[in-house]
């Protein structure tokens, strides 16, 4: 059976003369998630194809495209020579165990083919009637359409499904970013949309051992390796945060444990980005889903910050952010029960609306600058 995979692309046509660029910066993506298989790829006419692979191969093949930002759809075709007769028969093939309704649709990028488009259609469409009885033909909301695709090189396609992707920009378009990640179920997920966007990713965890457990660090490797599927591979550095944690423990109120955590997380990634050529910090806070994340609590750890600290979940609901764990694969590994560094000394009332003079007097009563000297020179980076 000779199958093609059609790959084509979104926002890329909106690129102008830049376009080029773009083009080649997902093909070399798609060329990298596609080298383990035994393959031909290509680039024809404003869309890319795999040819020449094993049908069983299909699924596997599929899978990794899905993770390729910057891919808009694809869909496994079946491939003849371009004749009438040889059209006919496959599209026959194709439709006999289906029922329902249909529709023919032709693209004839081949001007030189001998009938026109719509005579293609109504042909092809009269030969499947004759061979199926259970389906009828409905042009105006069909159960599915059957694509014919007569390109200048002598070959068609036929297809029935489009499936969509993951669509965005090329990973590798939009500079590069760290990523905060911690055990829960929001990081993953904001480090997703920041790939999705085209914006190549290295990520940080806090890790609080003893108080937390090597459990909760592997479950954070494996998020990490979860995002990096979505990104060709990731880097991830993983800082100890207990001497931090323990004297925010000993000198400060407890109320103010987590705002001064964060305002500690923040800085210890700028340094960790800007040591590594990265141009921003990504956060999956969402407003007002935790003490830490009103208005006021982002104040105070923005105001640590020289890069620009981007949250792509800002705005979303829990139940949304669910939605895309499930889909990308992390939130089964999300909700297993390893506590992280947050869940550490965590206070009874933490401040929900910290006033900032009031934290940086109570983060005068610290060794900050040693604090993270201390923290980074014990960094553990792990390439995933």
């Amino acid at each position: 059976m000779n199958k093609v995979i059609i790959i084509r692309w979104g926002e890329i046509h909106l690129k102008g003369k830049n376009r080029g660029l773009f083009e080649k910066m997902l093909e070399n993506n798609l060329k990298y998630a596609v080298k383990s298989f035994d393959c031909t790829f290509k680039k024809v006419s404003g869309r890319y194809l795999i040819k020449d692979f094993e049908p069983y191969l299909t699924d596997e093949i599929l899978d990794k495209i899905s993770k390729v930002s910057g891919v808009h759809s694809a869909s496994v075709c079946d491939l003849v020579q371009s004749d009438i007769d040889s059209i006919i028969k496959k599209s026959v093939e194709v439709c006999a165990e289906k029922s329902g309704t249909f529709k023919v649709e032709t693209k004839r990028a081949d001007k030189n083919f001998p009938m026109l488009s719509v005579d293609i259609s109504r042909k092809v469409g009269g030969e499947i009637l004759k061979a199926n009885n259970n389906l009828k033909v409905d042009v105006i909301s069909p159960d599915f359409i059957l694509n014919i695709d007569i390109r200048e090189s002598g070959e068609t396609f036929i297809f029935t499904d489009t499936i969509l992707m993951m669509g965005g920009m090329p990973n590798g378009s939009a500079g590069k970013g760290l990523l905060m990640i911690s055990g829960g179920i929001d990081s993953p997920v904001a480090g997703y949309l920041m790939a999705k966007r085209g914006m190549k990713l290295e990520a940080v965890h806090f890790h609080s051992y003893p108080y937390t457990s090597e459990q909760a660090k592997e479950k954070v490797i494996e998020l990490t390796k979860a995002v990096g599927e979505y990104t060709g591979g990731i880097k991830l550095h993983i800082v100890s945060f207990t001497e931090i944690q323990e004297a925010i423990h000993k000198f400060c109120k407890e109320e103010y444990m987590i705002t001064l955590m964060r305002r500690f997380m923040m800085k210890i990634s700028e340094k960790i980005a800007k040591n590594n050529g990265l141009q921003t910090i990504i956060t999956g806070e969402s407003l007002g889903q935790v003490a830490s994340q009103t208005i006021e609590s982002i104040t105070s750890s923005n105001s640590v910050a020289t890069l620009p600290v981007l949250r792509p979940l800002i705005a979303f609901d829990k139940i949304d952010i669910i939605k895309i764990s499930e889909k990308i694969g992390t939130y089964q590994t999300s909700i297993l029960p390893y506590e992280d560094c947050c869940t550490v000394f965590l206070p009874k009332h933490p401040l929900i609306k910290p006033n900032l003079k009031k934290v940086q007097l109570e983060e005068e009563r610290l060794e900050v600058d040693a604090l993270i000297e201390c923290a980074l020179s014990n960094v553990e980076t792990i390439e995933l």
